[in-house]
């Protein structure tokens, strides 16, 4: 079982990588902007009121959707998706269902959908 503490700690050994001041989320800045490949996953919990941050379960980035709809279904307990990711290269994580490890491969291939190629060539 994986932690917040556990993507913490994967997140920010990478190259140039900010934590938001406001909520549990990950970027890398690209040509000045910060692009997002980790947060939380905001859930709807009541239908038309606004989501919520579900601390058990990130969202991180894919290289596409076809990468994302393979993890879902290799591992559907692992990895899941819903109607507000639908066209969004991007697979909800549930923590308590991955190892440290899992999270050890998944968070950095997040960052390399994100960091600027230059960024890129320091880590591979």
């Amino acid at each position: 079982m994986a932690t917040q503490a556990d993507v913490r700690r994967i997140a920010l050994a990478l190259p140039e990588v900010e934590e938001a001041a406001d909520r549990f989320a990950f970027s890398v800045r690209h040509r000045g902007k910060p692009k997002g490949f980790l947060w939380v996953w905001m859930e709807r919990v009541i239908p038309k009121k606004p989501r919520v941050p579900n601390d058990g379960v990130v969202a991180v980035r894919v290289p596409n959707l076809a990468q994302r709809d393979l993890m879902i279904a290799a591992e559907p307990e692992k990895f899941f998706t819903e109607p507000h990711y639908a066209g969004f290269p991007a697979v909800l994580v549930r923590l308590d269902a991955v190892t440290v490890a899992d999270l050890e491969t998944l968070i950095p291939a997040a960052w390399r959908t994100q960091a600027p190629a230059d960024l890129r060539r320091t880590v591979e």
